[in-house]
């Protein structure tokens, strides 16, 4: 059990990478606080690893809502015991499109979800790794990050601040024993990739996004799963700051 006596909140663990991520981290004995705003989805999730004699708790949350994500990190607690791991998952895709035609509201909702989240998990999370004598934290960010492409502009432009501020949050975090990682994924088969392609997806736009992946695929939830449960792991101890690109050579 890679993840034994770790605890875990996932956001955005309703469905997709989200999801993914918390079945997989349970499998290897992490408690897993499963955390989304689509609640009747998030408790599908936690009753599936609970069925399968895993330990999982279903928490609304909105991530832009601090008193939201202070109730995660309380529940985790109460529940299961020292938090030790915070993976900031939640996230809001752009629909393919002008920059210009992007209105303001979506714009502010990016940016709320995308970047906020991530302030907001540390004001909750952070002081509690501290205590607890430390502990990791996991931004999903993108390959839009590292090699953004026209018409998601305000898109690239938020998970490129996540990238920064996983490596600015690693290096103050660093002496706390905090580490700060993030996961770049390409994009995969999950509710937003509709939105990548511009609303929805036919075979045609999917063949070509594919031919664009030297592996020749999209991503998968275990895919970028299991790249979160190397980084929760105390494998990875000496690993901080880091953006793992798992994009099948998306970003070469």
């Amino acid at each position: 059990m890679r993840l034994e006596n770790k605890v875990a909140i996932v956001t955005g663990a309703a469905s997709g990478f989200g999801e993914g991520i918390a079945h997989r981290f349970a499998q290897e004995g992490c408690a897993v606080i499963a955390a989304d705003i689509n609640d009747e989805a998030c408790e599908a999730v936690a009753s599936a690893i609970n069925d399968v004699g895993g330990r999982a708790m279903a928490v609304h949350c909105d991530v832009t809502a601090r008193a939201d994500v202070a109730g995660a990190v309380q529940r985790a607690q109460s529940e299961f015991g020292p938090l030790t791991t915070m993976v900031n998952n939640a996230g809001m895709p752009q629909r393919n499109q002008s920059m210009l035609e992007v209105d303001e509201d979506t714009f502010d909702r990016i940016f709320a979800v995308n970047v906020k989240s991530i302030y907001i998990a540390a004001l909750e999370a952070v002081p509690h790794l501290r205590e607890n004598g430390g502990g990791t934290i996991i931004n999903t960010a993108s390959t839009a990050a590292l090699s953004p492409r026209p018409g998601l502009t305000w898109y690239n432009g938020s998970k490129g601040a996540a990238v920064t501020l996983t490596k600015s949050m690693a290096v103050e975090l660093a002496p706390d024993n905090v580490r700060v990682n993030a996961l770049c994924p390409v994009a995969g088969e999950t509710p937003m990739l509709a939105e990548f392609l511009g609303g929805q997806v036919t075979n045609e736009m999917r063949d070509k996004f594919v031919s664009t992946v030297p592996i020749g695929r999209l991503s998968t939830a275990t895919d970028i799963a299991n790249a979160a449960l190397f980084l929760a792991s105390d494998e990875a101890e000496f690993i901080t700051g880091v953006c793992l690109e798992v994009d099948g050579g998306r970003c070469i």
